[in-house]
């Protein structure tokens, strides 16, 4: 039987978007990523912390299952929304908006939540009001970034992890700030990310609807690229959760203040390095029309990285191999939303299938602690870190296998 063609679908002239819109796009990706990344590393454990006392590793298993839950469900749900809003003519600026203002009260919530019940009702309300944020925000992308330049739009969006850490950082540096403070500047800085974005106009770019056979193989690659994050974004989620404890178990003699002190350098640098890397990788994929390959490069770097983490016996090993994987696995992670965008099969509901894609983002939040929980101990990751490995290369194996894109 004839393989059906591989699309391309380069973008017109007239449907290229300006590299200011592009820059507007990545810095309002880095307000929804600073809604919520310095809160769930550091200022949410803190505060679980103030509320729960010993209580505390309880309170915080229950806000990550019930966050997970109410984050998958929402994302669904408002970008659902958002394709309805679409089809009527409204567009999707008027969610991204109100996301904004929900996630700021939800915020006002959590700072005055002062029972473990209520926290993890504010928690759970601020899953929901932030993912009215990320759900039409990346459809927007979808809709009005054309398939010929989401290669630099996705490596743009690796510059939101490090802002988010620079702030948290900062915040937590900053010894005059306390918790309501704190607390309440995150969502004061999301929001001066997401409001240029606001002030623009929606433009969808021109695109030519799939055929049958077309639309077929795209699903099929859709759940491909499904599965491959899903692979990749276990390790990412173990780490999120468990990289103090792992650098105290190479590090034993260190004390934990000081490990503490020396992360928050380490995620900073790990996080900002891959940035140039994830521009200059997404722009060569634009231009050369394959991304599958570099694709699976960067989860070899990834795997190389977790390999060198099982094997390090001491805090500077494990920090240079958390930063070789960071490099290879953000590189993945931002080309990939370039790469899944370009197999939406259907423009009328992009919300909707980026919802179901972002379950590749919750999902790793309840299976890699678990994996965590099952092969590690408070001594030895050794195990852990290289069934991460085989998952992140299993990604990169899944990917190859997508057939209607390069």
């Amino acid at each position: 039987m004839a393989r059906p063609p591989v699309s391309r679908d380069p973008a017109p002239r007239r449907d290229r978007r300006s590299t200011a819109f592009l820059l507007v796009f990545a810095l309002a990706y880095a307000g929804g990523v600073v809604g919520y990344l310095p809160l769930l590393t550091l200022l949410l454990p803190i505060k679980v912390d103030a509320v729960a006392g010993t209580g505390r590793l309880g309170t915080l298993t229950a806000i990550v299952v019930a966050g997970a839950v109410a984050a998958s469900v929402s994302n669904i749900a408002f970008g659902w929304l958002s394709d309805r809003s679409v089809a009527r003519g409204r567009g999707r600026r008027g969610w991204l908006a109100g996301g904004v203002v929900a996630t700021a009260l939800s915020y006002a919530a959590m700072t005055t939540a002062a029972t473990p019940g209520a926290l993890i009702l504010a928690v759970v309300a601020f899953q929901v009001a932030v993912n009215a944020v990320l759900a039409p925000l990346l459809a927007i992308m979808a809709d009005e970034v054309p398939d010929a330049q989401k290669g630099v739009a996705g490596g743009l969006l690796a510059m939101a992890c490090p802002v988010a850490s620079a702030l948290a950082a900062m915040l937590m540096a900053t010894a005059a700030l306390d918790e309501a403070a704190r607390l309440s500047i995150v969502p004061l800085v999301m929001a001066c990310g997401i409001v240029p974005l606001l002030l623009t106009r929606s433009r969808t770019v021109a695109r030519i609807e799939p055929t049958s056979p077309m639309k077929a193989m795209l699903r099929r690659d859709l759940a491909l690229a499904w599965s491959a994050r899903l692979f990749v974004q276990v390790a990412g989620s173990a780490l999120f959760v468990y990289l103090f404890y792992y650098l105290e178990s190479v590090a034993p003699t260190l004390a934990p203040g000081t490990i503490a002190a020396r992360m928050g350098t380490v995620m900073l640098v790990a996080y900002t390095l891959p940035l140039p890397i994830a521009v200059l990788v997404g722009r060569f994929a634009d231009r050369s029309g394959r991304t599958k390959p570099l694709l699976f490069a960067a989860t070899i770097v990834a795997a190389a990285g977790l390999v060198g983490m099982a094997v390090a016996d001491d805090f500077d090993g494990g920090a240079v191999a958390f930063c070789i994987y960071t490099t290879g696995a953000s590189v993945f992670l931002a080309l990939h939303a370039s790469f899944a965008m370009q197999l939406l099969p259907n423009a009328l509901h992009r919300g909707r299938d980026l919802g179901l894609l972002n379950l590749t983002n919750t999902l790793p939040g309840l299976l890699g602690p678990t994996l965590t929980w099952a092969l590690a101990t408070p001594t030895d990751f050794d195990a852990v870190m290289l069934v991460l490995a085989a998952l992140t290369l299993c990604g990169g194996g899944t990917i190859l296998a997508a057939r209607g894109r390069r």
